[in-house]
């Protein structure tokens, strides 16, 4: 077992991080076999992406303090903004440095993400787990995320159909 990351800050995103989390974000995409994202990202985009990130959102990156490094980020947003109706539901998603995983960085940016996500009315977050990532599944149930069904045959990456574990948290 790997040791757990002791100083680890858990801050909002910046735009200077759009770096780090593409360099975090495109190997895991690479592999695979952690998220339906099927697209590397650029540098410019990310950088785009967190400067018009929904000001309902919440945003963070986890930064090992020994070297500054950026090692997982989590980001929630609203869940639709086409209707007032899911006001109080955010998406969530979660990644960590496939070097890093396993360290406790996800547990660490979730509890703070959790409380900023009730400060903001929310009082429900939703995600989706590929069904091939058991790994994924038990971190998000260690969270308190339940399981609501499976979505199947809901992505397709590289002709292959991947079914996609609905889950759930009550805050």
């Amino acid at each position: 077992m790997r040791e757990r990351a002791t100083e680890l800050l858990i801050r909002p995103v910046r735009a200077e991080d759009a770096g780090a989390i593409v360099a975090i974000f495109n190997p895991i995409i690479t592999a695979g076999v952690y998220t339906v994202f099927d697209t590397p990202f650029t540098i410019e985009a990310e950088r785009e992406y967190i400067e018009h990130f929904p000001p309902r959102g919440v945003f963070y990156v986890a930064e090992r303090g020994e070297d500054h490094r950026v090692v997982g980020f989590q980001s929630m947003e609203p869940f639709a903004t086409y209707t007032h109706a899911f006001d109080h539901v955010g998406v969530i998603g979660t990644f960590i440095d496939l070097a890093q995983r396993r360290q406790g960085i996800g547990t660490r940016l979730s509890k703070v993400t959790f409380e900023a996500a009730r400060g903001k009315g929310y009082e429900k977050l939703f995600t989706y787990v590929r069904a091939d990532n058991p790994a994924s599944l038990a971190f998000h149930l260690r969270l308190g995320f339940r399981i609501v069904g499976t979505a199947q045959r809901q992505a397709k990456i590289a002709g292959r159909y991947i079914d996609e574990i609905v889950i759930e948290k009550l805050l």
